[in-house]
């Protein structure tokens, strides 16, 4: 391996502009904008709109314009676009219109009624005051539950669909010929992405074509979207997405705001700003999770699965968001069920409709939640057998010689060695150490507990990814990607992987993402899968690079046929010193007017997807007297194929573990019985914090897949897919001797005090 190549540890190239303050954000492009948007909000959680009245907004000092969804007529199409499942009796499910600027009706908290374009924030905060509605409040249903007051004409008992996968009659004989059932009841809480960067964007009309910037997860989308929309050609609108500061997958998908401020530039003629405060975010940024579990399964008497069975009620909020539907069904089945070798599966879906924020992709979107159901019904089982959670897992896991292996999802596991990596996590974490440490922990007046969770992730999104490699006039190779940087370090390892496979000098790749023009297609950031379908699509593109250019090498060195040979960035002859670089070969295009030879562009497909798994070793000490859980110790083992660059990937699970600790132990939304977000900010929002966070051995113990060239496996989500179900089941454990029986995340301290004094009073 060269030093820049692949599977090398090498710092973040972006760094440097990113410590210095040179980033280029939202924020910083729309510095000088002519105007701002600011969006009058609903504030109450379902009512009719009785009169909504902007003209003494309109009067107001600074004010441009003010929009409602009256003035969209003909202009916009109100209605935002969405994914939908099929029902079990295979109808579609419920559609209803979601309107940009509310249409008559609010239907939560935060929901755009109108929006205020002024030139200055201020002046549009101000006139936003301004804007007179009355509204006539209706019935407020909140619960994560089928029934309540209606919300959609469309979906009489609040049910959006009813979905399902596997052989309900199947499972049914299996569980009544079992040896032993058990059953477990989860809630699985809803949280809220918050990136260090709110959602953002900035439209103008340049030379007659929108130029839309927006801190997002990808292009091509959004601008067929805005073309639609607003009835243009795609060719005149422009979509780029600058630096963006994390995206989670709360990003990834199309806001009403969007459209709204794109329609203003286009009317007003001027350069908008729009850009979320954190309380904004809090109220319209799309929840994640949010939904209630019963996981059942049946054993034979050797403790061997022969049957699961899921029903998850899955809240979709307010209305269908762009992805909403599929995550807790289609999304939540590509990892069911798990690791394990069980073929006789039902997973039943209800979504429904509430009276909140619409929810969509929030990192793994869908492979948590199942994994966290999953792996918490492992430990359930474990505990009623009467055997231990590792020995339940070895028992059940698939064993290496049935890859590649069809799971009841119908999908194919290309490879895994399951115990080989289990194994290594046991000697990882020191397993054969948790008593004594258990016993210290006991001395110090805490309970201490281990909790496991073996995760499998699939990647997701498109498996097609275009490249273009160019010689610059200036002695740089520009890369084109089409997906999408937030945070994880693609600039760095991208370059790796084009170093690696054509050696290129790291220092002189420049890195072109985010632009629809200037990237003609791609698939954006999204389900851990950038950096297997892009890597792939940069080997191609450079394999593709290097067959054009090799005749120009044949004609500079006199050689022809097999006395050639590539290798470290130039083409040699065999047995001698005479060679000539990629990089002289493109200066002598560019003298010799083969300017064709100088750009590179190439679609490739990955044949399969690939599956990350790995084990989660955590370990939690409660206070009993506060109640107060922290993770004291977490080890991870993964298996991600062939590592691009290992620094980054670690930094991945790292901050991946970390937003799994915080939905199990600090964060939760919460609404009261009126809609109203009581957790609206970070002062009810509890985020956690590096106390809570401890250290992490991260460890690889890696099965090259076979689904691609490169023999990678996407790790950006696996830390969260897995994290979950590892403190959750730690807290249990630490708290099953005090007499406590369950716990659901969050695991605040006043629930854990709560679950401790109920067992106390128990025992009395």
């Amino acid at each position: 391996m060269t030093k820049f190549g692949i599977s090398q540890s090498v710092r973040r190239k972006e760094d440097n502009r990113f410590l210095t303050g040179q980033g280029q954000y939202v924020d910083d492009l729309s510095i000088g904008a002519d105007a701002f948007a600011v969006f009058v909000r609903a504030p109450v959680a379902h009512a009719d709109i009785v009169n909504l009245d902007t003209a003494d907004a309109c009067e107001a000092e600074g004010v441009v314009a003010v929009y409602t969804a009256a003035d969209l007529e003909g202009k916009l199409k109100n209605a935002m676009n969405f994914a939908l499942v099929n029902n079990r009796d295979a109808t579609k499910a419920a559609a209803p219109v979601r309107p940009m600027l509310a249409t008559g009706r609010v239907r939560y908290v935060g929901e755009a009624v109108a929006v205020v374009i002024a030139r200055t924030r201020q002046n549009a905060l101000d006139a936003a005051d301004l804007v007179e509605v009355d509204y006539e409040d209706l019935p407020v249903h909140v619960a994560t539950a089928v029934g309540g007051e209606t919300i959609h004409s469309e979906a009489p008992d609040n049910r959006a669909y009813d979905w399902a996968h596997g052989d309900e009659a199947a499972t049914e004989a299996a569980f009544a010929k079992a040896a032993r059932t058990v059953s477990l009841e989860l809630v699985d809480n809803r949280v809220i992405a918050n990136p260090v960067e709110p959602r953002g964007a900035l439209a103008r009309m340049v030379d007659g074509r929108l130029h839309f910037t927006v801190n997002g997860q990808g292009v091509w989308g959004l601008r067929d979207n805005l073309a639609r929309k607003l009835g243009m050609d795609r060719t005149q609108v422009r979509v780029t997405n600058p630096d963006v500061g994390g995206g989670f997958g709360m990003k990834s998908f199309d806001y009403p705001e969007y459209f709204v401020l794109a329609f203003a530039a286009r009317e007003t003629g001027l350069a908008l700003r729009w850009m979320a405060d954190r309380g904004e975010g809090h109220l319209t940024d799309a929840g994640g999770r949010d939904l209630v579990t019963t996981a059942e399964a049946a054993f034979d008497a050797d403790h061997k699965l022969l049957a699961l069975r899921f029903h998850t009620i899955s809240n979709l909020g307010a209305y269908n968001s762009p992805h909403g539907q599929l995550i807790q069904s289609e999304l939540a089945l590509k990892v069911m069920p798990g690791s394990y070798d069980v073929q006789t599966t039902f997973f039943h879906v209800e979504g429904v409709y509430t009276n909140t924020t619409p929810l969509d992709s929030y990192r793994g979107a869908g492979r948590p939640e199942a994994i966290y159901a999953v792996e918490r019904l492992m430990d359930q089982c474990a505990r009623e057998l009467g055997i231990s959670p590792v020995e339940l897992r070895r028992i059940n896991f698939i064993p290496r010689d049935s890859f590649p292996y069809t799971s009841a999802s119908g999908e194919t596991y290309d490879v895994g060695d399951f115990h080989k990596v289990l194994d290594r996590a046991l000697r990882e974490a020191d397993i054969d150490g948790f008593e004594e440490r258990r016993k210290q922990s006991a001395q110090a007046g805490k309970y201490r507990g281990l909790g496991l969770a073996y995760y499998i992730e699939s990647i997701l999104g498109s498996q097609d990814e275009t490249t273009k490699i160019e010689f610059g006039d200036d002695g740089r190779v520009n890369l084109y990607v089409g997906t999408q940087s937030n945070g994880q370090g693609h600039e760095t390892v991208f370059a790796q992987i084009l170093n690696e496979r054509a050696g290129i000098p790291f220092d002189r790749i420049s890195f072109v993402q985010g632009d629809s023009d200037r990237i003609a297609k791609g698939g954006g950031t999204g389900g851990s899968r950038s950096v297997t379908m892009q890597g792939n699509s940069i080997n191609a593109a450079a394999d593709e690079m290097i067959r054009r250019f090799r005749p120009l090498a044949e004609e500079e060195l006199e050689v022809a046929g097999a006395d050639l040979t590539f290798q470290n960035g130039a083409f040699q002859i065999t047995g001698t010193d005479r060679s000539v670089s990629l990089m002289e070969l493109s200066d002598i295009a560019r003298k010799r007017g083969k300017a064709d030879l100088l750009v590179t562009e190439l679609e490739n497909t990955v044949g399969g997807r690939s599956y990350p798994n790995g084990a989660h070793f955590c370990e939690v000490e409660v206070d009993p007297d506060t109640g107060k859980t922290q993770v004291v110790k977490y080890t991870v083992v993964d298996d991600f194929g062939v590592l691009m660059n290992p620094m980054l990937a670690e930094g991945q699970v790292h901050g991946g573990v970390a937003q799994g600790i915080g939905q199990a132990i600090t964060e939760q939304v919460v609404y009261d019985a009126d809609g109203q977000l009581l957790s609206g900010s970070f002062m009810d929002y509890a985020m956690p914090r590096a106390y809570d966070v401890p250290w992490m051995d991260f460890h690889a113990e890696l099965v090259p897949s076979t689904a691609n060239e490169i023999g990678m496996k996407g790790c950006g989500e696996a830390g969260t897919v897995g994290a979950l179900a590892a403190v959750t089941n730690a807290a249990l454990d630490a708290v099953w001797d005090a007499g406590v029986r369950h716990v659901d995340m969050p695991i605040t301290p006043v629930r854990m005090w709560s679950w401790l004094n109920a067992a106390r009073i128990a025992a009395e």
